[in-house]
């Protein structure tokens, strides 16, 4: 019997309350991984890099490493949720995530580490992708948003509970920075044995498929070209140098090539005419927007709390305390009503005006911000950053054939992957060239020879270590950085205000992923008949 002479499924049914608590179990668990992947090491890697007596670079490295292998990676993951079961592909990503996890925990140089998180971030590419893939599936439109807001808790704790438990592993002495990538294992493995028990989702209909290897490594390739420049320029070499105008120009010429590819294909890994809709365009751009001044504003703070205001990797993590509940307040309650009222776009504007205004107030910190200050700044882009991320997917999700739910879903997560990517890179250079300039004006101001006590103008420096007049200097200088990265990151919260205004508010459909696929198929169906009956 053939694809097409297969007998047709019942059509699904709406999943109650308990169905849809029991399916997100397992995409809860993985989204904690996935988040913990990232959060657990926040903390510790001043401590890390410091222990492999690497440059300030490096640390950039270690966080850009596993973003772009995040990033490159979802829409292929996108795509693929779009052909084949969802549910072994969650649990194949979270297989990669494990092996990169021990990978990371045994490594003995900083190549090494960064490898490994190339590997955890390509499995984080998958999470990312296909939890809200799946959630889109199984849940209406207008119910999405009180379930969003539980996964906006689950990101909460990850958050939290990642930097705590990654300082209290740093400074405990017999358990030490490795165990903050092995910890996560076992909750990849309990994810996998849930998503086995819970997770049911109709079969994929076998059909002939052709997966575009040409377009996703001409895709991967041109945006690793571009980030690796951005990356490295500043730092390895000049801005206007031969490598600048090789990497650049080798990264155009593979995207070019990508559309080109994607345009002509049958089975596109970006399906091009998904930008003709206007909403997953306007979403997309303020994705990207919301990326560069998010993660690239806030990655660095942990650095801040420990090198500008000598708090311990424990005390770190409890700082950043009330960003995230900011975060987890806004998500949770703009979801709730969001889900009764059907209304969402004055959410979306509000935590545009929000986020804008918390970066702006972060842009004036340095080293003797006093932590009341300090926190009531953190909550305010927590606050804006809850009402914007999530509900850029529901719109985008909202507006679209259930057929591309997928396709849609990854592009704005690759987008946003992406402009996080390009905002930890950039601004990590700068971090790095602006402490770089301000040690060197306060040692000399101060009489003592650059990099004698430091340990050289591009390394992180280990405080404990640091003479008095030197450790002043240091936290002054990143202090003063920091502040900077804030300042570059608020024009780019603006514009994704403007972006986001733009975007045009349309009524929740009430019926999830797989009733719309169904619906689709039928219509399909019903066409076919009649053009053959004609």
């Amino acid at each position: 019997m053939t694809a097409t002479q297969a007998p047709q499924e019942a059509p699904p049914t709406a999943m109650t309350n308990r169905q849809i608590l029991q399916a997100m179990s397992g995409l809860m668990a993985g989204m904690f991984v996935a988040i913990l992947a990232g959060t657990v090491v926040a903390n510790a890697l001043p401590t890390i890099i410091a222990d492999l007596e690497a440059s300030q670079s490096s640390y950039t490295w270690v966080v850009t490493a596993e973003l772009l292998a995040m990033t490159a990676t979802v829409p292929l993951w996108g795509k693929l949720s779009d052909l084949f079961d969802k549910k072994l592909l969650l649990q194949l990503s979270l297989g990669m995530f494990v092996a990169g996890s021990l990978l990371a925990g045994f490594s003995h140089d900083v190549e090494l580490l960064i490898l490994s998180r190339v590997v955890q971030g390509i499995g984080a590419g998958g999470l990312t992708a296909l939890a809200q893939v799946v959630m889109a599936a199984i849940i209406p439109p207008r119910r999405l948003g009180k379930y969003a807001g539980i996964f906006g808790a689950v990101f909460a704790i990850g958050t939290v509970a990642g930097p705590l438990v990654g300082g209290v592993l740093v400074d405990t002495s017999w358990l030490g920075w490795r165990w903050c990538f092995f910890i996560g294992v076992p909750f990849a493995l309990l994810a996998i044995a849930l998503l086995q028990r819970t997770l049911r989702l109709p079969a994929v209909a076998r059909r002939e498929v052709k997966i575009d290897f040409l377009g996703a490594f001409l895709i991967v390739a041109g945006v690793c070209a571009l980030l690796i420049w951005v990356t490295l320029a500043g730092n390895e070499f000049d801005w206007a140098s031969w490598q600048t105008a090789a990497l650049t120009g080798a990264g155009v010429l593979l995207l070019v090539a990508a559309v080109f590819v994607e345009a002509r294909t049958a089975e596109p890994v970006i399906p091009l005419g998904i930008f003709r809709n206007r909403t997953v365009t306007l979403t997309t751009v303020a994705s990207l927007l919301v990326g560069v001044a998010m993660f690239g504003g806030t990655v660095f703070l942990s650095q801040y709390f420990q090198v500008s205001l000598g708090k311990s990797p424990t005390v770190a993590g409890l700082m950043s305390l009330p960003m995230i509940l900011g975060l987890l307040v806004s998500s949770t309650v703009a979801g709730q009503i969001i889900s009764k009222t059907g209304v969402w776009k004055r959410y979306l504007v509000a935590g545009a005006v929000i986020m804008t205004v918390g970066l702006g107030l972060l842009s004036t910190i340095d080293a003797d911000t006093s932590f009341t200050l300090l926190s009531a700044y953190m909550a305010v882009l927590g606050i804006g950053v809850g009402m914007l991320m999530q509900n850029l997917v529901l719109a985008a999700q909202n507006d679209v054939p259930a057929s591309e739910l997928g396709a849609a879903t990854s592009v704005l997560s690759f987008f946003r992957s992406m402009g996080g990517t390009i905002g930890t890179s950039v601004l990590g250079a700068i971090l790095a060239n602006r402490v770089a300039s301000e040690m060197t004006k306060g040692l000399d101001a101060a009489g003592i020879p650059a990099g004698g006590d430091g340990g050289g103008e591009n390394s992180v420096p280990d405080m404990s270590t640091l003479p008095e007049p030197v450790r002043q200097i240091v936290e002054h200088a990143y202090g003063v950085a920091t502040a900077d990265l804030f300042l570059i990151a608020t024009p780019c919260a603006l514009l994704a205000l403007l972006t986001v205004v733009f975007i045009k508010e349309k009524p929740l459909k009430t019926t999830s992923g797989m009733e719309r696929l169904a619906e689709e198929a039928a219509t399909a169906t019903e066409t076919d008949k009649t053009v053959v009956g004609s």
